[in-house]
């Protein structure tokens, strides 16, 4: 028994431990924004998006994302978050998850995935592909969702809603976004 508790300890440690890490941002001069072309990579095995700058590394903040199984998007109603290369399209404030930074899924690195996968009969042939995925953060008052890795999305990338405040405001229509496991 002693030896489980210290497990758990040890364990809940390292979960603490990797939380400090998260929304660290290189230290620079001026109004502490990144200098340049922005672009972000979401690293799903790992729970994080990495902000880069002309500099390099910028900034890490935790996220989460839609069905537990961290499997690429297939179709509609997955809940599966979409892996691949996409652009933010739009950005607004939202009236329940804080901000919203729309991605330009499907595009059409995705249609020929899920073209491919129909051909194949991976999904079925009646299958829609999606859409409407997005960054955003959390319900008011629910950051803890994504300090206790719960996915809960239906295919987006969820942030706590002082880390989504701050990417909303230095990012915008254009900025690269890659999504891989």
């Amino acid at each position: 028994m002693l030896t489980s508790l210290f497990l758990g300890s040890a364990l809940l440690a390292s979960h603490t431990h990797s939380a400090r890490k998260y929304a660290m941002h290189r230290q620079i001069k001026g109004d502490g924004k990144p200098i340049g072309t922005v672009s972000i990579i979401i690293d799903k095995s790992d729970y994080e998006l990495s902000v880069y700058d002309d500099k390099g590394w910028y900034a890490t903040y935790p996220v989460v994302f839609g069905n537990n199984s961290l499997a690429d998007k297939k179709m509609q109603g997955d809940k599966n978050t979409p892996e691949g290369s996409f652009q933010i399209t739009a950005k607004r404030v939202h009236d329940k998850w804080c901000r919203f930074l729309s991605i330009d899924y499907p595009n059409k690195q995705s249609y020929e995935k899920f073209n491919e996968r129909k051909r194949k009969g991976i999904i079925p042939a009646n299958a829609s592909i999606g859409g409407g995925i997005g960054i955003h953060g959390t319900w008011p008052h629910e950051d803890f969702v994504v300090d206790r890795y719960k996915n809960w999305t239906l295919g987006c990338i969820s942030m706590k809603n002082d880390d989504v405040i701050e990417l909303y405001s230095y990012t915008g229509a254009g900025t690269k976004v890659v999504i891989r496991y």
